[in-house]
C-alpha cells in the first residue's frame, strides 16, 4: 500500500531523535524514570513552543495582551509564565541548577493551568539525576527538536508520544503492557465501533490514552472535529494516569479522568454516566480484585464475578455504562470465551441471552509487548442490527511479523475485519470458511455458550487452558530439562556403540 504524508514515516526522523534522547539516559537511570524524564521534557517543549507562537501573533496585533492568560486559553493553548518557557530552560542547560529550574517550570505551569494540577513530573532536581546528562538532553531538545507550528501539528506530537511509549514498551517488556495497547489493535476497535461527532467516549482503564487518540483521529477523518466528542477515562496506575493527561494535553483533547488515579472496579468515578462508545484493554485475568468489597454493586446484573478473575467484572462494568444505542469493544485473554470457573459460564450465558454480544474476533499471538498469548476482541451492542445473531471472526492467520517477536496487522487486515462487521450489520454478510461466520443464539446455546470463533467460522481453534503462565513455564522448562538429559544419555550410548564397531564421533 502506498505511503501517504500522514504515515508515521513522515516524521520518523523527528521521532528517532526523540528516542535518541532516551539513549542519552540509558544506563544512567532506571528505564521507568528516564521515560518520565523524557515525556515531561517533551510536554514542556511543546507547551512552550505553542505559547511562543501565540505570543508572536498577539505581539503583531499590537493590543498589548501578549501576557493575558485568557488570550491563550481561548485558543486552547496553555499559558506559560516566563520562568517556564523553553528559553529559560535552555539558558541553564549546563548549570548545576538545571534540574531545579525544570521543576520550578513544571510547578509554574500547573499553577497557571488548573487542569494540569498534580500531573507534571517534578523530580529533575533530584540527586538521582545526573545533571550533565540532563544538560545534554536539554541541548538535544533545543537544537535538534524544533516543533515548528505545534498547534497545527498536534497529531505529529501525539504520534511521537505514542512512538516513544511503544519503544518503552518494547524495552521494558512485560511492564510496558501496563500503558500501551498496540496501535493496530486499537485501530480495529475504532474501525468497528465507528465513533462519531457528539458522542461520549469512555475507557475505564485508559492507560496512556491511545484509544481516545485513535477515536478522535477517526472522527476527524470522517469530517468531524476533536472538539465534538466528550472523553471520559479512569486509570489505577498513578504514573500512567499522569501520562494519559499529558498525552491528551499534547493532542488538544479535553478529557475527564477524575481528580487522580482510581481503581475502576473498586470506585467507579463516572458512575451513572452513560456512554456511546466504550473501548478498553483491561488487565488480563486479574486476580484478587476485591469482589467481596463490592459484592452488592448494581453493576453485577448478570452475576457476581469470581474474585479469582476480573474478566467478567470488567465486561459487566462496561455494559452498565452503555447507552441504549451504545457499543463496546474490548480486549480479553482467550480463557473468557469458554471459562466456567466461579460461575463465569452462567454470567456469559446470561449476557448472550440478553442479546448483547455483537461479535468476537480471535487474534494471533505476539501482538503485545507484555504477553505472547493470543487474545480476543469482544464487541457488544445494546441495539444490534441483527438481533439474535453474532458475528465470529477467526483472524489468527492475519498479520505479519515485523521482527522475530512482534506481529502487526496491515491496513488491509484491519479493513477486512471492519468490512466483515459492516457487511454483517447491513445484512450483506457471506460466510467465509476459516475466517468468518454468523451464528444464531440457538447455535451458541448448542455449543454450551462457548464463544470461540473457530467453533463457528472454522480454522484453528485457540483456547486458553487456564494454566497460569508462570506455572506453565516451570512445567515446560522442567520437561525440557528432562528431555535434554535423555538426549545426552542417548548421545553417549550412540557414541559408545559406534566406537565398539570402529567409528568414533
Amino acid at each position: 500500500m502506498e505511503k501517504t504524508k500522514d504515515d508515521n514515516t513522515a516524521t520518523l526522523g523527528f521521532e528517532a531523535k526523540l528516542w535518541h534522547a532516551a539513549d542519552l539516559m540509558r544506563g544512567k537511570l532506571p528505564a521507568t524514570q528516564y521515560r518520565q524524564v523524557l515525556m515531561g521534557l517533551l510536554f514542556l517543549r511543546y507547551v512552550s513552543d505553542a505559547f511562543e507562537n501565540r505570543y508572536r501573533e498577539l505581539k503583531a496585533e499590537g493590543y498589548g495582551d501578549e501576557e493575558d492568560r485568557d488570550a491563550y486559553m481561548e485558543k486552547n493553548i496553555f499559558f506559560v509564565p516566563k520562568s517556564a518557557r523553553w528559553a529559560t530552560i535552555a539558558a541553564v542547560a549546563h548549570e548545576a541548577n538545571n534540574g531545579e529550574t525544570i521543576d520550578n517550570a513544571m510547578i509554574a505551569i500547573e499553577r497557571e493551568n488548573k487542569t494540569l494540577k498534580g500531573v507534571l513530573p517534578k523530580f529533575y532536581g533530584s540527586t538521582d539525576i545526573n545533571k550533565r546528562m540532563l544538560g545534554d538532553v536539554i541541548d538535544l531538545f533545543t537544537n535538534e527538536l524544533p516543533l515548528g507550528d505545534v498547534v497545527a501539528n498536534r497529531d505529529i506530537l501525539g504520534r511521537t508520544y505514542e512512538y516513544c511509549i511503544r519503544h518503552f514498551a518494547e524495552y521494558e517488556g512485560k511492564k510496558g503492557g501496563e500503558y500501551y495497547t498496540p496501535e493496530t489493535i486499537v485501530r480495529i476497535l475504532v474501525e468497528v465501533l465507528q465513533p462519531a461527532a457528539g458522542m461520549r467516549i469512555y475507557d475505564p482503564c485508559c492507560g496512556s490514552g491511545g484509544m481516545f487518540a485513535q477515536s478522535v483521529k477517526f472522527i476527524e477523518t470522517h469530517s468531524g472535529s476533536r472538539g465534538d466528542v466528550s472523553v471520559f477515562g479512569q486509570e489505577a496506575n498513578p504514573d500512567t494516569w499522569k501520562m494519559s493527561k499529558i498525552n491528551m494535553a499534547i493532542r488538544g483533547i479535553g478529557a475527564d479522568f477524575g481528580m487522580g488515579h482510581e481503581d475502576t472496579l473498586m470506585h467507579d468515578i463516572h458512575a451513572g454516566t452513560q456512554m456511546d462508545r466504550i473501548f478498553a484493554n483491561p488487565p488480563f485475568n486479574q486476580k484478587k480484585w476485591g469482589a467481596d468489597r463490592v459484592k452488592d454493586d448494581p453493576r453485577w446484573k448478570y452475576g457476581l464475578p469470581p474474585d479469582g478473575n476480573a474478566n467478567y467484572a470488567w465486561i459487566q462494568h462496561m455494559i452498565s455504562h452503555l447507552k441504549p444505542k451504545g457499543r463496546i469493544g474490548l480486549v480479553l485473554a482467550n480463557g473468557a470465551l469458554t471459562s466456567a470457573t466461579g460461575g463465569e459460564d452462567k454470567i456469559r450465558q446470561a449476557i448472550i441471552e440478553d442479546d448483547l454480544v455483537e461479535g468476537i474476533v480471535s487474534l494471533p499471538p505476539q501482538l503485545f509487548y507484555s504477553v505472547t498469548i493470543p487474545v480476543t476482541l469482544w464487541f457488544f451492542n445494546r441495539t444490534k442490527d441483527r438481533p439474535g445473531k453474532t458475528l465470529f471472526i477467526n483472524a489468527t492467520s492475519l498479520g505479519h511479523m515485523v521482527d522475530r517477536t512482534h506481529r502487526v496487522f496491515s491496513d488491509d487486515d484491519i479493513a477486512k475485519i471492519a468490512a466483515a462487521f459492516e457487511a454483517f450489520r447491513s445484512g450483506k454478510f457471506r460466510k467465509e470458511d476459516g475466517f468468518a461466520a454468523v451464528a444464531a443464539t440457538e447455535e451458541i446455546a448448542e455449543k454450551k455458550f462457548k464463544l470461540t470463533p473457530g467453533l463457528y467460522a472454522g480454522g484453528k481453534v485457540e483456547e486458553d487452558d487456564g494454566e497460569p503462565f508462570d506455572a506453565k513455564m516451570k512445567r515446560l522448562t522442567g520437561e525440557l530439562k528432562g528431555l535434554f538429559g535423555e538426549s545426552a544419555r542417548l548421545e553417549a550410548a550412540i557414541r559408545k556403540n559406534l566406537k565398539a564397531i570402529g567409528y568414533e564421533v
